[in-house]
């Protein structure tokens, strides 16, 4: 009985290893699987015990550098061996070119990743900007964030590359969070979780990997990691409530990575200052053992401050693969790691099942996408295939979908053709796309802030909040003397208020006396085109407050305004 147990264990054993991928192609068949299955076996007996250690690192490459960066990751290619590479700015055409050539060079296929939350336009700034997560937790149909992300994918497919590292789930319940924030569905944890599958979703039914980051949850931080370690000092219990609660949730959906974040979380790991991304109580123990993911464990950038400034370069990969992690991002030493982490496996600290679990879950995830027949990507064109009016289309009806009314106490929207209309824009950044818009049917007379007092008593008058929207980490503060003329511009005036930035900007507005507040998330061509439309009456706004902003604006809020059907709801809505 003893020897059918240990043979039945055995079995199971050898099995999970070649079944270790959580991804794969749906409505994929069991001949397929079998095929997928074969290549793996053959590929990895192929390999070398250098070759299977470098299938599990990823660096990154630079088109912005200069060519001895270039030269220095072709030398890690072709010596190392490497798993794969992460595209990082600037130029699409160039990427192309250099991934088709390490690709020839390649006796594995590479895996190519790229940070691309909102869309590639993260990393190529010729590619059309896709909505920050934060704008499309506003979003009440998540099957446009499907879209999105199938978009998205259609990209990163003309670009070669086969995984997105997407989407957040962290629970941003911190306005002062300096590096989640805007990369966050929100502070609720059923419309980050409902959101992010969505976006995981649409990005691998269209055969491009996912990857919910950042684990065990980076959404109430104070320090950006990009710097220094952060601290989650929560207990258990809230930990569970809410950073580990969307993780949890979507650990059975099929997503096929997840990514660890450079956090120090006291209630999950018990040695002092030790990051979850080296942690093996975290990794191991918890992700693997207790909640049983079987998809591909990835660290965060192991340049980052967080880690970086505390472990030498391959001794953080190797205390990185120790832990539990199948792949290290960004690595700073990849000759250095192989050799520590082949030093731990002859010391008996690493098993080497544990070095063929990893590479052949990276192996057949490579095959599931494809890799085991890779064709070369043409550069030609590629700025205008990821910019074009197809883009732009489903953007602007993204960002029209997002759009949050909080309030029109006095029915001021939609617009009338007929009257005229006050325009103040205030604060840093550029208003002109709304400006024109607007005028196309309305009457709008555009004010400076000096100008208030020549505005007619009793006019509605539209003040913009037109925050800098060049990044996801600018502040969303607004300055006092917009506070100022606000508040002046209530006593005597009917005031429309269009927030072109977080709404977190609400947070110390007295908005009481103000008629109508309507949030549109973020300032650009296509949110300053989507909300100058729904004030002329030609989209529904639906869009909830995905976030909790003070006592008085809580997630859930927001009037759903039907322009041919007039208001559907003059009252607050909240979610339940």
């Amino acid at each position: 009985m003893k020897k059918l147990v240990f043979n039945f264990l055995l079995i199971t054993v050898l099995f999970s290893v070649d079944l270790s991928a959580q991804y794969q192609p749906k409505d994929i068949s069991r001949a397929d699987i079998k095929k997928a299955h074969q290549w793996v076996n053959q590929t990895y007996n192929s390999l070398s015990q250098d070759e299977k250690l470098g299938q599990l690192f990823i660096v990154a490459l630079y088109t912005n550098k200069d060519d001895n960066h270039i030269n220095q990751v072709r030398n890690i290619v072709t010596n190392d061996k490497i798993g794969g590479l992460i595209l990082m700015q600037d130029d699409a055409a160039k990427e192309i070119n250099l991934v088709n050539e390490f690709q020839q060079k390649s006796k594995v296929p590479l895996m190519i990743g790229m940070d691309a939350e909102w869309g590639l336009y993260q990393r190529i700034n010729t590619a059309h900007k896709f909505p920050w997560a934060m704008t499309l937790g506003a979003i009440q149909d998540k099957n446009l964030i499907y879209q999105m992300a199938a978009k998205i994918a259609e990209d990163c497919k003309r670009m070669g590359i086969n995984w997105d590292f997407a989407p957040v789930v962290d629970v941003n319940t911190n306005p002062n969070n300096p590096i989640i924030g805007n990369r966050s569905f929100g502070s609720e944890v059923s419309n980050v979780t409902q959101s992010a599958l969505s976006y995981a979703n649409g990005l691998q039914d269209n055969n491009i990997l996912a990857a919910i980051k950042h684990f065990p949850g980076h959404g109430d931080t104070n320090t950006d990691s990009h710097l220094d370690l952060p601290v989650v000092s929560h207990k258990l219990d809230r930990l569970n409530k809410i950073e580990l609660a969307p993780f949890k949730a979507l650990m059975n959906k099929g997503i096929g990575g997840v990514m660890i974040a450079h956090l120090y979380v006291p209630s999950l790991e018990s040695g002092k200052g030790i990051p979850a991304s080296v942690s093996k109580k975290i990794i191991t123990d918890l992700l693997k053992d207790k909640w049983g993911y079987k998809g591909l464990i990835i660290t965060d950038a192991l340049n980052m401050g967080a880690v970086a400034n505390k472990y030498k370069p391959g001794e953080l990969d190797a205390l990185a693969f120790k832990a539990g992690n199948d792949i290290m991002l960004f690595s700073q030493g990849v000759a250095e790691g192989k050799k520590l982490i082949q030093k731990a496996i002859d010391k008996g600290e690493i098993s080497q099942d544990r070095v063929e679990e990893s590479v052949k879950k990276i192996l057949l995830t490579k095959y599931f996408l494809g890799l085991n027949q890779y064709t070369p990507k043409n550069p030609e064109n590629v700025n205008y295939d990821l910019n074009n009016d197809s883009h732009t289309k489903l953007v602007q009806n993204l960002y029209s979908n997002a759009l949050t009314l909080l309030k029109d106490e006095k029915k001021l929207l939609p617009l009338s053709s007929n009257s005229t209309y006050y325009y103040i824009p205030l604060e840093e950044a550029p208003y002109q796309t709304f400006e024109n818009t607007l005028k196309l049917d309305t009457n709008v007379i555009i004010k400076k802030a000096s100008e208030i007092n020549t505005i007619p008593g009793n006019s509605t008058v539209i003040v913009g909040f037109h925050k800098d929207n060049s990044t996801a980490y600018k502040p969303y503060k607004i300055s006092t003397e917009s506070k100022k003329i606000l508040a002046d511009l209530t006593k005597n005036q009917n005031v429309i208020l269009n927030v072109f930035g977080s709404a977190y900007a609400l947070k110390d507005i007295d908005i009481s006396k103000v008629s109508t507040v309507l949030v549109s998330y973020e300032n650009n061509d296509d949110s300053m085109t989507a909300t100058a439309d729904a004030f002329r009456g030609k989209t529904i706004i639906s869009g909830k407050l995905p976030v909790l902003v003070n006592d008085q604006l809580k997630p859930g809020m927001g009037i759903t305004l039907d322009p041919f059907k007039y208001s559907k709801s003059t009252e607050f809505t909240t979610s339940k």
